[in-house]
């Protein structure tokens, strides 16, 4: 059940907040607001570590909050790489096998037809891609700060964590059906409209915010979620305050406990503001 205030769940206890991007925390231009700063600060003054949960990779996250504090940790590639002041903390890789045969299962699904698809191979270090047409490079370059065109990307040298897809019509019906044969030996998850990721087996944000918890010391109870798609779920799961945004997916809404306003009308910011101020004692 969702409430409709999205004040309903404000816990002074709060030590972790961990925010979706795209569709929660991002502006309607894909940017972050630039109210998060003051409040980066005053959750680093308040002792509540923030946490920006994405299918991003760690380099294009660590530079979009280059202005941030110290100590900002990163849930970046879906869950399965989790960074914080530099250090890993957290990372789950793709078996060598796994990766081929996934490449090539979207290569022969793309050049049969099916589907119009640009595939990303996701290290540590960089991202890898093939496709060199500037229609798909404007999709793949704002999630992948390190990219590198490369000839063949089973050749790469690099710990991969993780194989993304775009497809340019309907991911659901497109990239995703062509991973069918992987749902149960790794894990499939619709991240977008027309992205669609394929990581290890119980690889995901809600595990990762799991183990950030354990590294942190820091219960579900203590933690806050925001989220808007299907990638979202699990960690949900993992916070005893769940916040969907107005705008999220029908499932995130029907799965989180509480509600926040759009991203459109910052409702991250708003109710992380509600809950820096239920943290000061009132006279």
């Amino acid at each position: 059940m969702t409430p409709s205030s999205h004040t309903a769940f404000l816990p002074a206890s709060t030590r972790l907040v961990v925010a979706d991007m795209d569709g929660t925390l991002l502006d309607g231009r894909g940017r972050v607001p630039d109210r998060l700063w003051s409040l980066l600060e005053r959750m680093t003054h308040a002792g509540v570590t923030f946490a920006p949960a994405s299918g991003r990779q760690y380099a294009t996250l660590a530079h979009m909050f280059d202005r941030a504090s110290e100590g900002m940790v990163f849930v970046a590639e879906n869950g399965a790489y989790v960074v914080r002041d530099g250090q890993e903390l957290s990372s789950s890789g793709l078996g060598r096998d796994a990766v081929v045969a996934a490449v090539d299962t979207l290569r022969a699904f793309h050049d049969d037809g099916r589907a119009d698809l640009g595939v990303v191979v996701c290290g540590k270090r960089s991202a890898y891609v093939e496709r060199g047409d500037r229609g798909f490079l404007d999709r793949a370059e704002p999630y992948y700060r390190e990219l590198a065109r490369v000839d063949d990307v089973l050749e790469v040298e690099d710990e991969i964590v993780k194989v993304a897809v775009f497809d340019f019509g309907d991911a659901v019906a497109g990239a995703a059906e062509a991973l069918t044969s992987f749902r149960e030996s790794h894990q499939v998850v619709v991240s977008g409209k027309h992205w669609v990721d394929l990581m290890g087996a119980g690889v995901n944000k809600g595990v990762a915010v799991r183990r950030l918890q354990e590294r942190l010391g820091i219960t579900r109870a203590e933690t806050v979620v925001f989220g808007d798609y299907l990638n979202d779920l699990e960690m949900l799961d993992e916070a005893a305050g769940s916040f969907a945004v107005a705008n999220a997916h029908p499932e995130v809404l029907e799965r989180a406990s509480f509600r926040a306003p759009s991203n459109l009308d910052h409702g991250v910011l708003t109710t992380i503001e509600e809950l820096l101020e239920a943290r000061v004692p009132h006279r």
